[in-house]
């Protein structure tokens, strides 16, 4: 079986677990490790038994894989993907595709000006969450129908939990500098993309997002947005790093019902008629519609769905199957997150399109004027692995 050769750009706490699913796919093999940290690198290419590479730029110089799989600190991933591009070389970037708008843009924009001369290069991101079951029920339960109009999506995800510990592991986390913002570019794109890969864009967007509220960090912590979409719809987003126990409780409710997924579990309170109709035409003045609850069963592969990620990823170079995450679309969540923290810095909803440049600036200010001192403490995470439940 041909197998498709990638070279792994950043080994922390993601790329080291994404060397070992790489090397154990059937479709994949690692060709090398690149870190600016010398000592990871050279420690996971012993391991792996490949190269070891300390620059991107330099490791393409010297190196021809398929393709290259980026799990750099988020700032990092447009210019590594650039570069590869460049080269006519496939890429897998992890989430977030870029820290804001304006430059996802520009990713993209190389991206297809590769393809003119490399029609078949393939760009995805590592959006694994969805290849869960119960969300993969969720999105076809709304579009087949089942919920009729939408009029509300309200997602509370503050489980996202969050120890000073681990904002003090590396110097670039929760920082303006390093990171570019907190739990929604960090923990929560995955929420965001499900969000509006379920229900679509919103309108309007109005964010509230308190800044180091919890942690002694610059970024946020503590989230809540509010959509307006086109066809009178609502929806929510509250998370949080800080929440110990947190809640993960999705609802999305339509017409003809209301479905919940929390702890697990996906329940469809079923609507025997539009409740609109019941509004029009009801004669008593609080009888709610008749309705039955009924738990959906779903299939769920029960793994964190990172290495499904890059097995599609080879395959879609391979025989072109479909992607998964088709990175382009990462530009979504990373819209409604940038509008959420610029709604709240200007105090105002904002519009979408959302003005990139806008945002851009706004970052840049908040670079230059920061005075935050970070309390830098290097250990090895062994249980990341937890936060993906």
């Amino acid at each position: 079986m041909k197998k498709i050769r990638i070279a792994l750009i950043g080994v922390g706490v993601m790329g080291s677990l994404h060397a070992r699913d790489i090397q154990a796919l059937e479709n994949t093999e690692l060709a090398a490790i690149c870190d600016i940290n010398r000592t990871k690198a050279d420690k996971y290419a012993e391991i792996y038994g490949v190269p070891a590479f300390y620059d991107h730029r330099q490791m393409l110089e010297q190196i021809t894989p398929d393709a290259v799989l980026i799990a750099t600190p988020h700032y990092a991933h447009p210019p590594i993907a650039m570069d590869a591009f460049a080269r006519g070389l496939h890429v897998l970037t992890e989430k977030p595709i870029a820290v804001h708008v304006e430059a996802a843009q520009e990713m993209i924009a190389a991206y297809y000006q590769a393809r003119q001369q490399h029609p078949r290069l393939v760009f995805a991101v590592m959006f694994q969450q969805r290849t869960y079951g119960f969300w993969k029920k969720i999105k076809s339960l709304i579009e087949d129908g089942e919920l009729g109009k939408l009029v509300r999506t309200t997602w509370i995800i503050t489980d996202w939990f969050r120890t000073q510990s681990y904002y003090d592991n590396g110097g670039w986390r929760a920082t303006w500098k390093g990171e570019g913002g907190g739990v929604l570019l960090n923990q929560c794109p995955h929420n965001i993309d499900l969000y509006q890969w379920f229900v679509g864009m919103p309108q309007r967007v109005t964010g509230f997002a308190a800044i180091g509220k919890y942690h002694k960090i610059e970024v946020e912590d503590e989230v809540t947005g509010f959509f307006e979409y086109e066809n009178g719809m609502v929806g929510h987003l509250i998370t949080s790093t800080a929440e110990s126990p947190g809640t993960n409780r999705l609802e999305i409710a339509g017409e003809k019902g209301k479905i919940v997924f929390e702890n697990g579990g996906l329940t469809f309170f079923r609507n025997r008629y539009s409740m609109f109709e019941q509004i029009k035409t009801s004669t008593s003045g609080y009888e709610p519609v008749e309705s039955w609850k009924i738990e959906v069963p779903y299939q769920h592969h029960g793994q964190p769905g990172h290495k499904l990620v890059i097995e599609n990823f080879a395959n879609a170079i391979l025989n072109g199957e479909a992607l998964i995450a088709p990175a382009e679309e990462g530009i979504h969540s990373l819209t409604l997150g940038n509008a959420i923290m610029l709604s709240s810095f200007l105090g105002r909803p904002v519009e979408l399109p959302l003005d990139a440049a806008a945002y851009a600036a706004k970052l840049r200010e908040l670079i230059e004027n920061s005075r935050f001192e970070k309390n830098v403490l290097e250990r090895e995470i062994s249980d990341v692995g937890s936060s993906f439940s």
